[in-house]
């Protein structure tokens, strides 16, 4: 079952990759306490997600805290290198946060995961956006089709109002 507007965001740890090394950040260390912003890919360097969809968040970074928007995450079932690896590569270091959910741990238990062998990708996150306070979806905007419209930055400003 897909998370809901209302609920917690389910426990899980994450990889990152920094300059110090590997750490494992949890949802309750990135979410707790503050208003964020969590968008979910199905792939690093993918043309959608390289092109369009991380762009759009780095573009309107500004807006977004400007708005209240603590942090700005990038969640991917990738590991932890080539998440650094693609946000070095989109000149995102320092603007969002990028996290590897390797395993799909995450995706899995907020039921925002999708099969994608068909197309060799194996198990990935769908697209989609949350804002979330405190550890608590206030919006959730999942897409249902390829491309990238309800989970874009623009989408996510018009919540923030």
């Amino acid at each position: 079952m897909t998370i809901a507007i209302g609920q917690r965001i389910p426990d899980a740890a994450f990889k990152v990759k920094t300059a110090e090394g590997t750490t494992n950040p949890t949802t309750a260390d990135l979410f707790n306490g503050k208003k964020a912003g969590l968008v979910g890919l199905p792939g690093a360097f993918t043309p959608t997600c390289s092109g369009n969809h991380v762009p759009g968040y780095l573009d309107n970074a500004d807006a977004l805290k400007r708005r209240g928007v603590a942090d700005i995450a990038i969640v991917s079932v990738n590991d932890h290198h080539v998440m650094d690896a693609w946000s070095k590569a989109l000149g995102a270091d320092g603007k969002l946060v990028f996290l590897a959910d390797g395993n799909a741990d995450f995706v899995r238990a907020a039921g925002l995961d999708i099969d994608l062998s068909v197309g060799g990708m194996g198990v990935r996150a769908k697209r989609f956006s949350m804002l979330v306070e405190d550890g608590v979806v206030k919006a959730l905007n999942v897409e249902d089709k390829p491309g990238v419209d309800v989970s874009g930055a623009a989408h996510m400003l018009d919540h923030l109002g």
